[in-house]
């Protein structure tokens, strides 16, 4: 059968799609909010643009997202900070004015007088000053007074700490850095009201929300978030079309009486793929402690039940490290399997290929705890300089140090290399896989390109330049082309069980890899909205990413699909060995949904991130989209390599059905009893008072706040166990006892069949 339509339709949505996604970017860049030098009226300069980028590095250097958020992109417990300091700066303004009357504070004046002081603020706040010949800025008297007060406070908090900010007592300590970090300060909430020239629009696109100052949503943010909605029920409607009348395709003939994996042996790099997937399980470990540690921040402040852990783990520590972990044990499950995979499909193992496998290996420990340790040193601001090289980036997803992630790309390289050597037989082979193939192959070599986003910006490169290449590598590197690679590996692994039938599966699988990306690529300016973008922006964000929710609708089909496959016949009662790996991917089509479709959705369209971005609704999204889609694919393809590697031998699946549900049911009860409600009700906080008061301590820190931070205890708790008994699962794999008893005969026929072949 010729693909050559599906090619060239493939051909078109990636060529086009970057096409905008670049053009766009590079105005967006263009067009980022100036970083000027600042004076009062009387000529004092108060900064130069040089030290807000210092400050901006500064930040960083102590977790920068990791840490609270700027424009809304971050860790949760601390404040936006751009959103605190224009509050603050709001409030140091109006009382200035209101004791100039003689009050005694802005709330003693009568409602007429508050809102001629409110008139006065939106004009001087709003009002850009930029001169671009000199790159100057000039400011009131006033504002440069406020900016003098608050300067000390944000000093105090870094230095002797916060605990209701989850920030210990000596965060940073160095005078002329705080001033820095003021500075930083200061300017990403002057980006936040101050309007673009020759528009009624502040530069990050009247975010975040705060009436003090006139920051409401922009009229194109609601169009646009109207038109999405439209742009998803349209996408739904034509999806449901297309599957009702396309013709269904089935494997023809009965499945084979016997695995077919049965008498295939592994070969050495195959089996040498083993520790990857013990190591896979040994950092989910890790990751979950982090992360049980991180959210118990919310509540203690400063230690864990009682014992002062921030002195050696604070909080912006352990969030690096919970977010990194995840993403690199994802990512090996993934990689490990495609090192299993290649010998599979072509059924040549290339000279060295073992080799090449081990001392991957031995590169990504490296990276991984050279990472680690160098994120704890840096926080600790123990590496000077050197932080961003050896440290912590202080972006969210990237926040390991430039030189481990030139390794994690040259080892992505090497991965990409031991890829192309295992399949290269396989394409001088005229079989109806080719195109599964080269799709395959195209995926491949997609994982270590866009990872590469994330060199595409440097140490003091502006926030928005960094912002657009770490959402390359958030939404297309992890969101994007791996989901292609994982798709087309799990295609491979069902034909390879004679489950599907090779031209179903590449006709599905390119189908919906074309559907998938029409949305996906240029969605990716969803993350963009209010991080010193242009109209566009929201205009493509908006109805691109409804349409990459389109597609999930059609999940409950797939599940359906999954389940029919992990149903043994009389005819083939092997098929029940690969129940449980199978039921993972099932979880994946059931999260894809949940977390990806519904919580994707929810805070996708303009109008709901206004208010929602920075706030609990994301980490919902973020839990049950990152762990419930990748995270339990990675654990669904772990199984089954792990089942494959011993096809003829029968598991104990006791502990592994209660791991399944443990697993899933405590993700349920870890959002519904708490993320969720804490969301909703920072949502409505954030409407009715503006972005700051849903992420100030005040109400962070409110009683039943803190009792819907403790609903996280018996999700979390279940969560754990699960996660606990795959791993003694697969520690018996090794051992033995995770098999059932086999029988001399049954041992014999099976080293039987291995031994003829």
């Amino acid at each position: 059968m010729s693909y050559k339509r599906y090619w060239l339709a493939l051909a078109v949505v990636i060529l086009g799609s970057f096409a905008v996604l670049g053009t766009v970017g590079r105005k967006m860049i263009s067009q980022a909010p100036p970083i000027p030098d600042v004076y009062s009226p009387d000529g004092q300069l108060l900064f130069t643009g040089a030290q807000i980028t210092d400050g901006q590095g500064v930040w960083q250097s102590i977790g920068g997202q990791e840490i609270g958020t700027v424009w809304g992109h971050g860790a949760y417990v601390a404040p936006d900070w751009s959103a605190d300091w224009l509050h603050r700066e709001s409030e140091i303004l109006l009382d200035t004015w209101a004791q100039r009357k003689g009050a005694a504070n802005f709330a003693a004046l009568s409602l007429e007088e508050q809102a001629g002081l409110k008139a006065r603020l939106v004009r001087e706040e709003r009002t850009n000053t930029y001169d671009a010949a000199q790159n100057r800025v000039v400011i009131s008297a006033d504002r440069a007074a406020a900016f003098n007060k608050l300067a000390p406070y944000y000093a105090d908090v870094f230095a002797t700490g916060r605990k209701e900010y989850a920030i210990p007592q000596g965060a940073l300590v160095d005078q002329a850095k705080q001033h820095q970090l003021a500075a930083f300060f200061w300017w990403s909430a002057w980006a936040t009201t101050t309007e673009r020239p020759g528009s009624d629009v502040s530069y990050t696109n009247n975010w975040p929300h705060e009436p003090l100052v006139g920051n409401n949503p922009t009229s194109g943010a609601v169009l646009w978030s109207m038109i999405s909605v439209i742009c998803l029920i349209a996408g739904v409607g034509g999806l449901v079309w297309w599957n009702s009348s396309r013709e269904k395709e089935h494997v023809s003939g009965p499945y084979p009486t016997r695995d077919p994996f049965l008498g295939a042996k592994p070969t050495p790099s195959q089996r040498a793929t083993i520790k990857y997937f013990v190591v896979v399980v040994i950092l989910w470990g890790v990751q979950i402690l982090m992360g049980v540690i991180t959210a118990h921040y919310g509540v203690e402040g400063r230690g864990f039940y009682g014992f002062p852990l921030d002195k050696f783990l604070p909080y912006a520590i352990t969030r690096t490290w919970h977010l990194q972990i995840a993403i690199f044990w994802i990512a090996t499950s993934w990689l490990a399997t495609g090192l299993y995979v290649g010998p599979a499909v072509s059924g040549h193992e290339p000279k060295f290929q073992r080799l090449g496998v081990n001392v991957l290996f031995g590169a990504l420990v490296l990276v991984v705890g050279g990472s680690l340790a160098g994120e704890w040193m840096g926080i600790q601001q123990k590496l000077g300089n050197a932080w961003f090289w050896l440290g912590s980036q202080g972006y969210e997803y990237v926040d390991l140090g430039r030189l481990w992630q030139i390794l994690l790309f040259v080892g992505l390289v090497l991965w990409l290399v031991l890829m192309v050597r295992s399949l290269k037989p396989a394409f001088t082979k005229n079989s109806e896989d080719k195109s599964l193939l080269s799709l395959f192959l195209v995926s491949s070599i997609a994982i270590p390109t866009f990872y590469a986003a994330g060199l595409m910006y440097g140490q003091r490169s502006h926030l928005v330049t960094a912002e657009y290449w770490r959402w390359w590598v958030v939404h297309l590197w992890v969101e994007g082309f791996f989901e292609v690679f994982a798709t087309v590996v799990i295609a491979f692994l069902f034909t390879r069980l004679k489950l599907l039938e090779i031209r179903s599966a590449t006709k599905a699988v390119m189908f919906s890899t074309i559907i998938f990306l029409s949305g996906g690529i240029i969605g990716t300016f969803h993350h963009l909205y209010f991080a010193g973008s242009g109209a566009a922006v929201i205009a493509l964000g908006a109805v691109f990413s409804a349409l990459e929710v389109a597609p999930l609708t059609l999940i409950g089909y797939e599940a359906w699909e999954n389940l029919r496959l992990a149903k043994p016949t009389e005819k083939a009662p092997w098929v029940a060995n690969y129940k449980w790996p199978i039921y993972f991917f099932v979880a994946v089509a059931f999260w894809n949904l949940v977390g990806a479709g519904v919580f994707g959705f929810l805070i996708n369209p303009p109008v709901a991130l206004y208010y929602m971005q920075g706030l609990n609704l994301t980490p919902v999204h973020g839990h049950t989209a990152l762990f419930g889609v990748y995270g339990m694919l990675g654990l669904g393809l772990t199984l089954f390599c792990l089942r494959v590697l011993q096809p003829g031998r029968k598991w104990k699946e006791g502990v592994l059905k209660y791991s399944f549900w443990s697993i899933n049911l405590g993700l349920i009860f870890m959002v519904v009893l708490s993320m969720f409600p804490i969301g909703i009700l920072q949502a409505e906080a954030s409407i009715k008072y503006g972005t700051w008061y849903a992420r100030s301590a005040e109400f962070m820190q409110s009683g039943p706040m803190q009792v819907l931070r403790w609903m996280r205890v018996p999700g979390d708790v279940l969560f754990a166990v699960g996660a606990a008994l795959l791993g003694w699962f697969v520690l018996g794999l090794l051992t033995g006892h995770s098999y059932e008893p086999e029988s001399r005969k049954a041992a014999e026929d099976r080293e039987a069949v291995l031994t003829a072949l």
